[in-house]
């Protein structure tokens, strides 16, 4: 493994990837394209990151605004509202590094205060031009993902000359961005963007040819748990249904060179990653 992917620094948490690591999902949004509003309440939110815990999560991702294609924006003060409360609680009652997924400066300002160790940010701090700054000023862990256009276009037409060239060629770019910034390189952690503004065609093209992300030198998140990608291969029209494929999914994923998996399953994708772990020659000690 390259010893430049071996470590994510993140406030007071070092990350270490003797394992593929598991990011599990909290969204507090009503309109999520996965589970319908169903933690949009703070207390079922807490019950379900707590579980998610329970089963072996290693990150908890918790974000207020969804970004399913066709999504709406929410305004700063109402993902403050849906985000803050559940960050809080989560960072008291687990030992799991916490995350926000947001594009807001101030959010991912107030989440940090709050307890998060993480910035999943889907425009890759370009979005707000404070989210670099905000960064800085917590020495947060980033993650840098690809998306082509917004939540709300990103499916209209997406197009490449070469999917994987120009996806690498824009995360290298962040990357340098970001490090002139300020923030350390390896506090920085990289992610093709699986379904933002890409085809079915775009993103098998990006699983196939992964390694071609490994010599930018961070770890590589992927993001494909119950994506409708997978379901124009399976014929599975609901979400809930694409379990089987989203592990396949990441099995391969792991295989080529993947270090952390998001997901809405925890319990079966560490399972899963486990077994792919096992097979790309890491066998670290068992999990208990």
């Amino acid at each position: 493994m390259n010893s430049s992917t071996t470590l994510w620094r993140c406030r007071d948490r070092d990350l270490r990837f003797e394992r593929t690591l598991i990011m599990g999902i909290l969204n507090v949004t009503p309109d999520s394209f996965s589970n319908g509003g169903q933690f949009f309440d703070l207390a079922q939110a807490v019950v379900h990151g707590l579980k998610m815990a329970d089963e072996g999560a290693d990150i908890l991702d918790i974000g207020g605004e969804s970004t399913r294609p066709g999504a709406a924006p929410v305004d700063e003060a109402e993902e403050l509202r849906r985000v803050v409360p559940v960050v809080r609680t989560m960072a008291e009652r687990t030992r799991c590094v916490i995350s926000v997924d947001t594009t807001k400066a101030a959010v991912a300002r107030a989440a940090l205060a709050a307890g998060a160790h993480i910035i999943n940010d889907v425009s890759a701090a370009m979005w707000d031009p404070a989210m670099p700054a905000v960064a800085v000023e917590f020495k947060a862990g980033l993650v840098l993902m690809h998306c082509q256009g917004t939540p709300r276009t990103m499916q209209h037409e997406p197009h490449y000359a070469d999917v994987v060239t120009e996806v690498r060629v824009f995360l290298a770019q962040r990357l340098e961005v970001l490090t002139a910034a300020g923030l350390p390189r390896d506090h920085l952690c990289i992610d093709p963007g699986i379904g933002f503004g890409k085809t079915l065609e775009h993103n098998l093209a990006l699983l196939r040819q992964l390694e071609q992300f490994a010599n930018l030198g961070r770890p590589i998140l992927i993001g494909v748990s119950r994506k409708s990608m997978l379901g124009k291969l399976t014929g599975r029209e609901k979400p809930e249904q694409r379990l089987a494929s989203g592990l396949a999914a990441l099995t391969a994923a792991v295989l080529r060179g993947a270090r952390i998996i998001r997901t809405h399953d925890v319990a079966a994708s560490r399972d899963a990653a486990r077994v792919a772990d096992a097979l790309r020659g890491n066998t670290p000690a068992p999990l208990t």
